[in-house]
Order: C-alpha cells, then sequence, then structure tokens
C-alpha cells in the first residue's frame, strides 16, 4: 500500500512545478504528517525530492528527475484524454484505473503539454444518457466488464420476456448506447449476439478463459447488428406527401438512414412541390406519434386508418382554435 502511494507522489510531483503538504495530503488521503515521512523515505531512496520552507514552500522534484513521452505533438496529447468515457469508466470499476493512467501520463509529458489534459477537457465533454432518462447503473456491469477484461467465459443467468435463461457465454466487448449497457458476445459453441446488461440476473465468472478470433471488429459488429435491429422493427408501411418543409423534417420525425433511403425512392416532386413517399414504419401508433410532428407538412394517403386518425386529430385542432381561424 505504501509503495504504491510513494510511485503516485512522484507522479505527482512529475506533473505540477511542486506541491504544498496539504494539497499532497489531499490527492495522497492521507496526512500532512505522513507526507513528511514519505517524502523523507523517497529522498533516503535516492528519488531528488526537495522541500522548499515558508509560506509559499512545497516540495518538487530536482534534477530533472522524470520519464518523459517524446514524439508527442500538441494534438496527440491533447487526443489521449479524450479516449475514455469517465461515466462509463466509473460504472465498469475502471475509475481508479483510468485516474492512474491519466497521471502517469501527465507526469510523463513534456512541460510544454502538461496541460493537455485541461484543454481537452474544456473543449469536448460526451454525455453518453438520452435526455429525460436517468441512468442507472446494471450492478453486474463491473463483473461482466471484469470478464470482458480478462476473456473469461461466464455462465450467465437472463431476462428474456417472462422467463429466465442460462447462457454459457464467451464475453467480447462492451458498448454504451444512449445510456443503456450492451454484452457482445459468444454463446460457447455458436453465433455472436447482443446483451442487454441490465437484463442479467445473475454472472458467474468460469474458471477458464476463451481466445479471442482475432480479426472481431467490435465496431463494425455492433454498427451490423444496430442496422439489422432497427430494420427489423420497421413492419409496417404508410404512404405520405410531403411538402418541402416536411422533406426537410423527415430525417428529424422518424429514423434518419429509413427517411432518407425513401426520400431517395420517391418521385419527383409535383407541380406543388409536395413529394409522395412510401415509408417504413415500426407500426401505426408509433408513425402517428412520429409523423405529427411534421403538422400541416404532411398528408398520409394510407393506410385507410392512420389516415382517419390525423383527419380527426385535425378536426379537434379545428375546434381548439375556431376563433382565430375566423370560422
Amino acid at each position: 500500500m505504501r509503495a504504491a502511494r510513494l510511485i503516485k507522489m512522484v507522479l505527482l510531483l512529475q506533473s505540477r512545478p511542486s506541491m504544498t503538504a496539504a494539497e499532497l495530503a489531499r490527492e495522497l488521503e492521507v496526512s500532512e504528517r505522513t507526507v513528511t515521512r514519505d517524502a523523507q523515505a523517497l529522498s533516503e531512496a535516492g528519488v531528488p525530492v526537495y522541500a522548499d520552507r515558508g509560506r509559499a514552500g512545497g516540495y518538487r522534484l530536482v534534477g530533472g528527475y522524470r520519464t518523459r513521452l517524446t514524439g508527442l505533438h500538441r494534438g496527440e496529447a491533447e487526443a489521449l484524454f479524450l479516449s475514455g468515457v469517465p461515466g462509463a469508466l466509473r460504472e465498469m470499476g475502471l475509475e481508479d484505473a483510468a485516474s492512474a493512467a491519466r497521471l502517469k501520463v501527465s507526469a510523463a509529458l513534456l512541460p510544454s503539454l502538461r496541460d493537455a489534459s485541461r484543454t481537452a477537457a474544456q473543449r469536448f465533454h460526451l454525455d453518453a444518457p438520452n435526455w429525460f432518462k436517468e441512468p442507472k447503473t446494471p450492478v453486474l456491469l463491473p463483473a461482466v466488464a471484469d470478464a470482458v477484461w480478462d476473456d473469461r467465459r461466464i455462465s450467465a443467468r437472463y431476462r428474456r420476456g417472462e422467463d429466465e435463461v442460462v447462457r454459457e457465454l464467451e464475453p467480447y466487448g462492451l458498448v454504451l448506447k444512449a445510456g443503456v449497457w450492451y454484452l457482445c458476445a459468444r454463446v460457447a459453441g455458436g453465433s455472436f449476439r447482443v446483451y442487454r446488461i441490465d437484463r442479467f440476473t445473475a454472472v458467474e465468472p468460469g474458471a477458464e478463459r476463451f481466445e479471442r478470433e482475432p480479426e472481431f471488429d467490435l465496431p463494425a459488429f455492433w454498427e451490423e447488428r444496430a442496422e439489422q435491429f432497427a430494420r427489423s422493427i420497421l413492419r409496417a408501411r404508410v404512404v405520405v406527401r410531403l411538402s418541402p418543409d416536411g422533406v426537410r423534417g423527415l430525417p428529424y420525425a422518424v429514423d434518419s438512414p429509413t427517411a432518407r433511403e425513401a426520400l431517395a425512392d420517391a418521385e419527383a416532386p409535383d407541380g406543388d412541390g409536395w413529394v409522395t413517399v412510401a415509408l417504413p414504419v415500426e407500426s401505426e401508433e408509433v408513425a402517428h406519434t412520429q409523423l405529427a410532428v411534421l403538422g400541416p407538412e404532411v398528408e398520409v394517403l394510407a393506410p385507410e386508418g392512420l389516415r382517419e386518425r390525423f383527419a380527426a386529430d385535425a378536426a379537434r385542432l379545428a375546434r381548439l382554435y375556431r376563433p382565430w381561424c375566423g370560422a
């Protein structure tokens, strides 16, 4: 424990010109008296820790005692500090490891690049969860993450509808999508599948490790499965007329790739500039909710049930706004 603290103290002093005893005590979570003893121990071990006396004093390293990362320019150094998602690392139980890694990188950088972590954090931030949705960290996420890092098979109990099933899995990778964690895994002796971590009710690490397929590409696999899922839920079809504003707004009202494909297949605009589009949708109910945001810029032609829904909406709106419509 003390050895790790001494190493961290050296790295802290490498990353800054000097630090007071109070600052070191706060970072190391010890007393100032312990900081004094640790500084003395480092000095006796040959690490050139120097203590400045007085109100403006503190501890610093002398004699250029540091390991530097050479060959990095500012853009590369800043990019290093954009490679992690703090919230995601915390949920996986890797926050301490990530903090230690950032500290080591900061200590090893040339003095002119020491502010790379600050300048990157000032300019970029990833907020993964959806709006209006309180993210919940799955209880079993750290256990799954450990298995992913260790290439260790797991026995997982998984909720599927009203039932629970047990699967022997080879956990290849984790994906955080809109605040929801997913595991990309291969069923033992089978194919690759995707599981929601919050549906696991039990995870038991196995004694054996598995051998990864070297050609497995997690981002490419996820992109392919996400596209398959998006297409699989589009089981209905509606036909609509869109004004020029409706054409521009359609990709924001429904799934963007689906909207773009439907518009690309549409015929030329009519004399009024309106375009008739055949659009795949999840259901009439979902289409009603999605297309309603386009207001008068969309006219539903089919199916008849959906057209009647919009006609009823229009009648209700007309009644509500009759005093302002001159009727």
